[in-house]
């Protein structure tokens, strides 16, 4: 099939009427194209001797940048489509990506979906956790880095290689000769860039047919109680939401795009990855490792000048750390907007970097199992103050309130419930079935986990997540009630709520915050009355503040609630011990069956009885040691 790909003038999709009559032409009509494989074609074909991916190794200022054009990466994919064919891989067998940021993870993440599954997974996962997704997926092949490259990575895979019994073959980014590389004797161990080098370029040797519904990826997700979640993405979940974003953003043309967002995360895949790819946008890789690089961040107004960038993807925690950074004598006028997702991002941050730097900063919504987005601003205006836009076209979204996986009745204009999705984005399903058992309402909606509320022209404002709720005493507290007025204060660089155990109300509010560098800071107690004067609502008056040198952050700088609700248990545990002259170490843990459960050891095991009676009324899982 012959469609040639040429977006009319970017559609505004201002209100919801604009949305639904831009439904009216059939999807398939507005969006043909149904496999990943056929979007790196036709990119190849518009664009052809373009840049397509520039990679910058350091990330240093004025460091010369190793580039591939759009036809050299379709070959480049070709090849190694053509590479995993011939070893044995069909359209259902996984091959993994154990890779950072790189030209080739370009090469594999789209070559394994042109022959079988993608399955990038996060190099800084421990061990267990890699065997873990590597098993529940039954990975015939795994990419990655050779130890002349990373130490770090590969004494992970020789952990993992011994472990996943479906592993066949060992295919190596690296320039150390693969007979020096030590694997069991069952496992097939080549170079990457030599073996597809040897490949066509210009065909598939499968003559496979990409259907729309064949997977495509598995996106592990999750993973804060100790065992990941693996979504199953199809073709076409990914392929509508690439065109769609390149219809959508048609207005603002090709430029350039600076890239720190790891490629094992559905935001630097989709939309920031192939579909900024599919509207013919240079992507500048800012190192292997993104935006952890010491180098990034520093660096980045040097390289907005450099490339003339017009717009880039961040996350919250990121414009908080480029708010600080000074532009110096670099001209960042190109600069027009950033996309900003992955977390909320209050309205603080959002109007001191717009302020600042003189751009448009959108706040889009979306996840894992949407393929990236469920909503964002409508093209070229900004969203109702504290919203993330409205819905895709052709999905459906709504609020409503459930009682477990039953839908109880739609929530009305304004009222807080809680978020469902459904489309041709939305994923086909977890691996697990005891993951997919949660997931679905009424078998059929999606349910995201996500508080939140419509106004009347279909604007979605999110509150919270079901899980984040702090139940003080049976009354739900939203954690954005006690975040966002704290984010507000102008010495607080960012604030989280949790939940801390207690014996009579089960759990209290306490809030984490840290603080802009500044010659008086605010002590916790003066925060502690600033919340006083600020929080509307009484029993979210946080019950202690306390001040952090950083936020516990994942792999995509999002902030790690799991890690904070740990020391909320630690302190309060640790705090009921030493009144009653109890000394001990304490770790808290997520554990995947039990929740989360606190690890003591006692100074002296004879004090185990008078512990327990102690911490009896806590409502927290214990085990002493």
């Amino acid at each position: 099939m012959s469609i040639t790909l040429t977006p009319p003038t970017a559609p505004k999709l201002q209100t919801l009427a604009e949305i639904q009559a831009y439904e009216k032409v059939p999807l398939l009509q507005r969006y043909p194209w149904e496999s990943t494989f056929d979007l790196i074609r036709e990119a190849a074909r518009l664009y052809q001797h373009d840049t397509a991916i520039e990679f910058l190794p350091t990330a240093a200022p004025n460091e010369e940048s190793v580039s591939v054009s759009f036809s050299q990466l379709s070959e480049r994919v070709h090849q190694t489509a053509n590479l995993l064919y011939s070893l044995g891989v069909k359209s259902t067998d996984t091959v993994s990506l154990l890779l950072p940021n790189l030209l080739e993870t370009h090469f594999s993440l789209w070559g394994a979906q042109a022959t079988g599954i993608a399955s990038p997974i996060n190099p800084l996962l421990e061990p267990e956790n890699i065997i873990e997704i590597m098993n529940a997926t039954k990975a015939k092949v795994l990419v990655t880095l050779g130890q002349d490259l990373s130490e770090e990575i590969w004494a992970k895979v020789v952990q993992v290689i011994e472990q996943v019994s479906t592993l066949e073959t060992l295919l190596l980014i690296g320039s150390e000769p693969t007979n020096a590389v030590s694997a069991p004797i069952n496992i097939r161990v080549e170079n990457f860039s030599l073996r597809i080098a040897q490949q066509p370029m210009d065909h598939l040797m499968s003559e496979r047919t990409i259907q729309g519904s064949d997977i495509a990826c598995y996106f592990h997700t999750g993973g804060t109680t100790g065992r990941p979640k693996i979504a199953r993405l199809t073709h076409s979940n990914i392929s509508f939401v690439a065109q769609l974003s390149v219809d959508i953003t048609s207005s603002k043309g090709r430029f350039t795009t600076l890239s720190g967002l790891p490629l094992f995360h559905i935001f630097g895949t989709v939309v920031a990855g192939i579909g900024a790819l599919l509207a013919g946008r240079t992507i500048v890789i800012m190192t292997p490792a993104g935006f952890r690089s010491p180098n990034v961040l520093p660096n980045w107004w040097h390289h907005i000048a450099r490339f003339r960038v017009q717009g880039f993807a961040a996350v919250p925690t990121i414009l908080g750390a480029l708010l600080h950074i000074p532009v110096g004598d670099n001209d960042i006028s190109c600069l027009k907007d950033v996309a900003c997702g992955a977390s909320p991002l209050s309205p603080t941050l959002k109007n001191a970097f717009e302020q600042k730097f003189k751009v448009t900063v959108n706040n889009g919504y979306g996840m894992t199992e949407s393929s990236c987005l469920l909503a964002r601003p409508a093209t070229d205006m900004q969203a109702p103050r504290g919203s993330v836009g409205r819905r895709l076209p052709y999905m459906e979204m709504q609020v409503s309130e459930l009682n477990g996986n039953r839908l109880v009745r739609t929530s009305d204009n304004g009222e807080v419930g809680v978020v469902l999705a459904r489309g041709p984005h939305i994923f086909s399903g977890y691996l697990s079935e005891e993951d997919n058992s949660k997931a679905w309402v009424d078998h059929s909606w999606f349910n995201t986990g996500d508080l939140g509320y419509l106004d009347g022209d279909g604007n979605l404002f999110l509150t919270g997540r079901a899980k984040d709720l702090i139940i003080r005493g049976g009354h739900n507290i939203d954690p954005a009630l006690i975040e966002e007025p704290l984010s507000r204060h102008p010495a607080v660089a960012m604030a989280v709520a949790v939940g801390q155990p207690d014996a009579y109300a089960g759990e209290v509010p306490v809030a984490y915050i840290t603080l802009y560098p500044t010659e008086n800071p605010p002590t916790e107690e003066q925060l502690i009355d600033y919340c006083r004067t600020n929080i509307s609502e009484r029993a979210a008056i946080p019950k202690r503040v306390e001040i952090i040198d950083e936020m516990p952050l994942t792999a995509v700088a999002k902030v790690f609630k799991p890690a904070l609700r740990n020391h909320a248990a630690e302190f309060v545990v640790n705090q009921t011990l030493r009144a009653k002259n109890i000394t001990a170490v304490i770790s808290a843990q997520f554990d995947s069956t039990h929740g989360q459960i606190v690890k003591i050891r006692l100074q002296n095991r004879l004090w185990k009885n008078a512990a327990k009676e102690a911490l009896i009324n806590l409502p927290i899982s214990l085990e002493f040691h």
